[in-house]
């Protein structure tokens, strides 16, 4: 829908920036923005505030990530080819993802980013992203060529205080991958303990490291349980949002720029609900074309990830989270945030390459001393019986799934299609990976302990039942992302300087504008890149005040 021009806000003068979605790149955005004090900015956000004790409690996750909680998006998504349709969950509060994911600090790899400065994102290579990883980080272990201390975003290390992470790190070692004291510097692979964003047992989301310093500046403000519909245009201009709240439907004016951060479903729901997505999609549905745009929406890309359940005789931590156990650990958490329930999504990690002569890591594992099971209601619950879970998945996928609206009803649903293991060399590394586990599991540090692999099983071989065991018993791992990619050429959907194009006033930063998925985990990289989208977008805004 084409909206006319709208002066100004009612009640009071227009932001000069509106970013739309408090997740990990838009408290970045809202904090870096909101630094110049002569300019006005916005940050809207669906969800509640981050009030939850389950959000900063870091093994609350089991119970926050659960429908329906108001702090969660929920969606039906498709596996592609006719299989049935998985649960995803994206974060819906102050913090977005970064307030009920698992906690795990990955970057990627430094010549991933090199990858996208050599396809033509030019300023994105690994010279200007690792730059702004290190002012962001506040690691535990210190500062180094590529590592930050003293930044907003605490990172730590799960504690060396289990003994069988030791023999997980030996099998590794017995199985020729490398010990590291940080796997995020191992760029040819390594395994080690997890690094983490939580500080003193609690979890470190955006919110907490780049927002809540930044919600005292008189310049800023902060909108929670406002449901963006739809931009707001004149002509082919960006100057606002129309937003609904419990008051109910108003606009609200940008004089300098819209910034979609959103993730990588709703951004681009919110691109074509405006219209500004395929052409013969937006009509179909009755929506006037402010852009043809192709690709808003295409190019999914997701991680599909395993998981390994390995029943145990000894070493296992199920029985903390369970009975007596449980109650003695949440008092412990309450009175000194201390035991298991700071623990992160896993304690180990691992980049992994499944062949020797790869030329850098294909694989991820993150293993952790707790194993699950379905119980009578059909709910994930933890095993009754001692366990581990080892998680991995293929980390450069190029199977390419989709995200369309479904009508002009910002409240409708979108249709998103992951499509899985759409090519062979997903389904070969995938396998590999697998195996490679396996090698893992059968070294002599580590198999006494080993009582069997439950999950998917010994009888499962053949690269056709592993990758029917990672659609079937596996997940999403909620790194979503490419659906408004970056790029040079004319089809990409946002410019290097994350422009959308088509249209003035508008750019969209998070996950969605990712070229290709990074080898790990996407909260780092959302708030680094939405580090890097700010030096872009003060320059901008400095060149056209002197022009």
């Amino acid at each position: 829908m084409k909206t006319s021009f709208v002066p100004e806000e009612s009640g009071g003068s227009a932001f000069d920036y509106v970013i739309v979605g408090a997740g990990s790149a838009g408290c970045v955005l809202a904090s870096e923005l909101s630094k110049d004090a002569g300019c006005r900015v916005l940050l809207l956000e669906a969800g509640p505030a981050d009030k939850s004790p389950l959000i900063h409690m870091p093994r609350g996750i089991g119970k926050l990530l659960t429908p329906p909680n108001p702090n969660i998006w929920h969606y039906s998504v498709s596996q592609g080819k006719g299989r049935p349709n998985e649960d995803w969950v994206k974060g819906r509060t102050l913090g977005g993802s970064s307030s009920v994911n698992g906690m795990v600090y990955m970057r990627g790899l430094p010549s991933e980013y090199d990858d996208w400065e050599a396809a033509g994102c030019t300023g994105w290579g690994w010279a200007d992203i690792g730059r702004c990883y290190k002012a962001m980080e506040d690691h535990e272990l210190g500062a180094a060529q590529w590592r930050g201390a003293g930044g907003p975003l605490s990172i730590s290390m799960q504690p060396k205080d289990h003994p069988m992470y030791e023999v997980i790190l030996q099998a590794a070692e017995q199985a020729g991958l490398p010990r590291v004291a940080d796997v995020n510097s191992a760029f040819d692979g390594g395994i080690g303990y997890q690094a983490r964003t939580i500080r003193k047992g609690r979890r470190w989301s955006a919110a907490k490291a780049f927002l809540e310093p930044a919600r005292g500046r008189p310049n800023l403000e902060v909108r929670t349980g406002v449901q963006v519909q739809r931009l707001v245009f004149d002509g082919t201009r960006v100057v606002g949002v129309e937003m609904r709240d419990a008051s109910g439907t108003s606009v609200v004016r940008a004089r300098r720029e819209v910034i979609l951060s959103a993730g990588a479903i709703h951004s681009p729901k919110l691109l074509q609900l405006s219209g500004i997505g395929p052409a013969a999609l937006l009509q179909r549905l009755g929506i006037a074309v402010v852009a043809d745009a192709p690709d808003v929406g295409r190019n999914l890309l997701e991680h599909r990830c395993i998981l390994m359940q390995i029943r145990l005789n000894e070493g296992s931590l199920n029985h903390e989270f369970g009975g007596w156990h449980l109650g003695k650990n949440l008092v412990r958490y309450l009175l000194n945030q201390s035991g298991p329930m700071t623990l992160a999504a896993h304690e180990i990690c691992a980049l992994v390459k499944t062949k020797p002569e790869l030329a850098r890591p294909d694989g991820e594992l993150g293993i952790g001393l707790y194993s699950i099971k379905v119980d009578a209601k059909g709910q994930i619950a933890i095993d009754d019986q001692p366990g581990m879970t080892w998680v991995g998945y293929f980390t450069t996928p190029d199977s390419r799934g989709s995200v369309e609206i479904t009508s002009r009803d910002p409240e409708a649903s979108p249709d998103i299609d992951a499509n899985y293991f759409d090519t062979e060399r997903d389904r070969r590394h995938s396998a590999d990976l697998v195996r490679y586990m396996r090698r893992m599991l059968a070294q002599p540090a580590l198999a006494p302990f080993v009582v069997a692999e439950t999950q998917p099983g010994p009888d499962c071989q053949s690269d056709e039942q592993i990758i029917e065991a990672y659609l079937r018993q596996g997940s999403t791992t909620y790194h979503v992302a490419g659906t408004c990619r970056m790029g040079a050429d004319e089809r990409s959907v946002v410019d290097t300087r994350l422009r959308v194009r088509g249209v003035q006033g508008l750019r969209v930063m998070d996950t969605s504008v990712m070229p290709t998925l990074i080898s790990g985990n996407t909260n780092g990289p959302a708030m680094a890149m939405a580090m890097r989208a700010a030096e872009f977008i003060r320059a901008d805004a400095t060149s056209a005040q002197q022009h």
